[in-house]
Formats: C-alpha cells, sequence, structure tokens
C-alpha cells in the first residue's frame, strides 16, 4: 500500500482536474468541494510519506514506458521539500481564488488547468527519472499556458505567446541534452553521489550547458527570464502560482536535481562548471533587483524580485557545500512563502481597492490593515531582515559561501538585501504613512478567503523564521536532506 502514495498524490490533482473540468459554471458550490477536497487529500497524503521518509523509507513506483525507458515516482527526502509546498500552498492557493474570481465566467476551466498545473509540478517533484523529469515538465508547460491566457484579451494572448516561445525553446535544450546524455550512458535515474558520466569532458561541458539552459528559462536565468515579467499580465492567482509553487520553482529544482543527481557536484567541479554557474546566478540576483526598482507596477515590481529571489537557490546548489546546500533547498520552501504572500496582497488591493502601482498604496495600511500586515512580514522577510524567514536563507548561503572558499557571496548578499530594501520599503511606506490616494470604505476587507490566505502564509514565513532550529522546520528538513542524501 506505501509504495501506492506517489501515484495517489499525483492523481489526487488530475482526478480533481478532470471532475472539474466537467462542472458547469453555474454550480459552483459543487466546483469549490471539489477543489478543496482535491487539495485536502492531497495534503493527508504528503503528511502520510513524510512520517515515513523521516523514520527513513522511501516511496516508489515504477510503470514501463518502452523498452529501457521507466516511468519513476519516488518520494525521497529531497522531493517532499519541494511536495510539501506545493501541497500547502496549493490549498490556500485555491480558497483565495475561489474568492478572487467570484462569480466570473470560465471558472470550471480555470480550476480545471490550475490543478492540472498542480499534478504537473507534483510529477515534477516525484521524478525518479531524467525521462521522468521531462514529461512532466512539459505538462507543466502545456497546462500553465491557458492560465497565462485565462482573461483572453490581446494582452494575455501576447504574453501566452511570449510564454510558450521561451518555454518551448527551453524545452528543446532540455530535450537535445536529455538524449545526447542518454545515448551515452543509457537511461539516467536519480542517484545520490553520482558517478562520473564518461570520459569525454568537451561533451559533458556540452550537455551540462543545454540541461542547465533548458532548466534556466523556467528558472528565469539572465538572460532567459524575459517571460516572467510579461507574463504578469494573469490574474493574481496565476502570478502566485508561477513564482512560489509551479514554474519557475520547477526549473529551479531541475537544477539541483542536475547538479547532484545527474552529474555529482564532483563532476560539475571537475567540468569547471562550477563556478560559472555561481557567477550566472549572482548575476541574475543583482539584475533582478535593479530591474525592481525601475517598477511602478506592484506586479511587475515582484516579478524581477522573483528573477532574483529563485537565484539564490541555484546559486546555493552552484556553491555546493553543506551549509550552501542546506540555504539553496531552505529558500526553494522560504522564498515560496514569502513571495505568494506577496501576490495574496497585491491580488486583494487591486480586487478590493483597484490599486495596482506604488503610488497608489497611499493609506492602505488604514484601509486594509491586515494585507497590509501580511505584505510587511513578508517584505521584510524578503529584505533578509530577522526573525522572517529570508534571514535564515541569506545567512546559510553566506556562511555555505564562506565554507565553500567563495567570499564573494558575502557581498552579493549584502547588494541583494540592500537592493530589496530599496525596492520593497517605499510600498511600505507609502501604505503606512502615504496620505490616501483612494477613498476608503469599511468593509475592504470583509471577504476572509481573500485575506486570510495571505496571513497564514505570512505566519508560515514568520515561524520558519522563529523555529528555524527544530527537526520540523524547514530548515530541519533542508539539513535533514543533506546530512542522509549528500554526506554533509
Amino acid at each position: 500500500m506505501n509504495d501506492w502514495l506517489p501515484i495517489l498524490t499525483l492523481l489526487s490533482s488530475v482526478v480533481t482536474a478532470c471532475i472539474i473540468f466537467f462542472i458547469p459554471d453555474s454550480m459552483p458550490r459543487l466546483r469549490t468541494f471539489v477543489n478543496l477536497a482535491g487539495a485536502i487529500a492531497k495534503l493527508g497524503l504528503v503528511a502520510l510519506m513524510l512520517r515515513g521518509v523521516a523514520a527513513g523509507e522511501i516511496y516508489e513506483m515504477r510503470f514501463p514506458l518502452a523498452p529501457g525507458l521507466e516511468l519513476l515516482l519516488r518520494a525521497d527526502a529531497l522531493c517532499l521539500l519541494f511536495l510539501t509546498l506545493s501541497a500547502f500552498l496549493w490549498l490556500l492557493t485555491t480558497i483565495y481564488a475561489i474568492a478572487y474570481f467570484g462569480d466570473q465566467q470560465n471558472q470550471s476551466r480555470f480550476f480545471g488547468f490550475f490543478s492540472l498545473c498542480v499534478a504537473a509540478t507534483t510529477g515534477v517533484a516525484l521524478a525518479g527519472t531524467l525521462i521522468t523529469f521531462f514529461i512532466f515538465y512539459e505538462m507543466l508547460t502545456l497546462s500553465t499556458w491557458p492560465l497565462v491566457t485565462h482573461k483572453g484579451d490581446r494582452h494575455s494572448i501576447a504574453a501566452g505567446r511570449k510564454y510558450l516561445a521561451y518555454t518551448l525553446g527551453g524545452s528543446a535544450l532540455l530535450l537535445v541534452g536529455m538524449v545526447w546524455l542518454e545515448s551515452m550512458v543509457g537511461p539516467v535515474e536519480f542517484a545520490l553521489h553520482a558517478p562520473p558520466l564518461g570520459p569525454d569532458r568537451t561533451v559533458l561541458r556540452i550537455i551540462f550547458v543545454l540541461l542547465i539552459g533548458g532548466l534556466g528559462v523556467k528558472a528565469a536565468l539572465i538572460p532567459l527570464h524575459g517571460w516572467l515579467p510579461a507574463a504578469m499580465i494573469a490574474p493574481a492567482p496565476v502570478s502566485a502560482l508561477l513564482h512560489a509553487v509551479a514554474v519557475v520553482k520547477a526549473g529551479a529544482f531541475g537544477i539541483v536535481r542536475i547538479v547532484y543527481d545527474v552529474f555529482g557536484f564532483a563532476l560539475v567541479q571537475d567540468l569547471g562548471a562550477s563556478l560559472p554557474l555561481a557567477a550566472v546566478a549572482s548575476a541574475t540576483i543583482i539584475y533582478g533587483s535593479l530591474r525592481a526598482l525601475y517598477q511602478s507596477d506592484i506586479k511587475r515590481r515582484l516579478a524581477f524580485s522573483t528573477v532574483s529571489q529563485v537565484s539564490y537557490i541555484v546559486l546555493g546548489a552552484a556553491l555546493a557545500g553543506p551549509e550552501a546546500t542546506v540555504g539553496g533547498l531552505v529558500h526553494l520552501v522560504h522564498q515560496g512563502l514569502m513571495k505568494i504572500t506577496l501576490f495574496f496582497c497585491a491580488g486583494a488591493l487591486e480586487t478590493r481597492m483597484g490599486v495596482t502601482r506604488i503610488d497608489q498604496l497611499g493609506g492602505t495600511g488604514r484601509a486594509m490593515p491586515l494585507t497590509m500586515c501580511a505584505f510587511s512580514i513578508a517584505a521584510i522577510g524578503m529584505i533578509g531582515i530577522p526573525p522572517i524567514a529570508g534571514f535564515v536563507s541569506k545567512w546559510q548561503l553566506g556562511t555555505g559561501g564562506l565554507e565553500a572558499g567563495q567570499p564573494w557571496v558575502i557581498f552579493v548578499l549584502a547588494i541583494s538585501s540592500l537592493l530589496n530594501a530599496a525596492y520593497l520599503l517605499p510600498p511600505m511606506y507609502h501604505a503606512w504613512f502615504g496620505p490616501p490616494v483612494t477613498t476608503a470604505a469599511p468593509d475592504r476587507e470583509r471577504v476572509p478567503m481573500l485575506i486570510w490566505p495571505a496571513l497564514a502564509t505570512a505566519c508560515a514565513a514568520l515561524l520558519a523564521g522563529l523555529f528555524a532550529g527544530a527537526d520540523f522546520s524547514p530548515l530541519g528538513w533542508a539539513q535533514l536532506i543533506v546530512e542522509r542524501e549528500h554526506g554533509g
């Protein structure tokens, strides 16, 4: 029975999607019940696997695809770090999206593709082989496009076209790298302490660049990030999903898999690829923050912030020492909690007050105090101020950089934190101390399902920082991964 847990977890989202597609828009209560039942069931299944994996179990199920090729679903500690984040935020984003859309049309179509997107993310997390990863990675692209274009207007269609152009281009690179690699060594199963893949170092370097380049599109590494700010035309729940749960995280998670479980860090260092990857990640961190400074639209500012923040995960993977690895892995969770809070708040401000730009935020702290409290907690965490989760990530990455003999990482983190403060503090100042720009009504926050998800994720980010030393915290789980799987 236990070996069925990975496929049951995957099916919890797939079945939910299939049912929702057939529910008419005139039956919102039934759709809401199916949505929430699927999300809660998935969270329960993930909790069962967490308990088992913490005790040393690994769950896996294999399905033959073709001679020599298998679809392998495996729940190990690294998988569950990503999968738990996905399951937890799926539930909250579903609650938020139900309130956000109200009685708008085409919601069954939206929530159907929304659930398919989460199913694809689940498959990416559970993938135990490179071909399994690729299948769900492509499913993620195709299921996300209808969400980006959900509004159906000219701008949405253009953003969707750009999204497909970038991501399918990245997929082509990934496919070429994968086929080339498997033609040399056979089917690649994600394995710990991956052995050397062959003597031809030049070919391996090219394959590594192809794989990282393909994944770097979704991870929004420069210069492959152009689709992400354009996709901000999508509704706020989609933005939250793209930035915290699904697409960018799938790219960053894939890079972690390639570095550790396909090549192995010793070989990546031997190929001379570690420092260039760290340099690209660092350049992306600084570039994303600089671009965020000049955005007046709230969602575009947050989008460029994502370009910067996701590269912390890649930087941790590239540095690879135990502390840096922990820092990169834990930031996968911490960034998700903080960034989804910011997008939840941005969507609530737009829906309840029509606020979309920084210069419209004046007085929103008084009009929507709960929303702006959540926004402030997440923003302070992004800057790296203790005791919120972002501080823990940056501390681990900084000590990891020193441990790896790369002290310049401290400089990158310091510059990034200053830039984070420069683009996140002004919105907070306008909200709490600026003169009111729009007329406030007393019922701005009387939509609990729109407000409470942001408060829940803000509290989670705060608790992840306050209790970072506990075994059950994201940091504790990241340390478990390093100690158990990478011999740290």
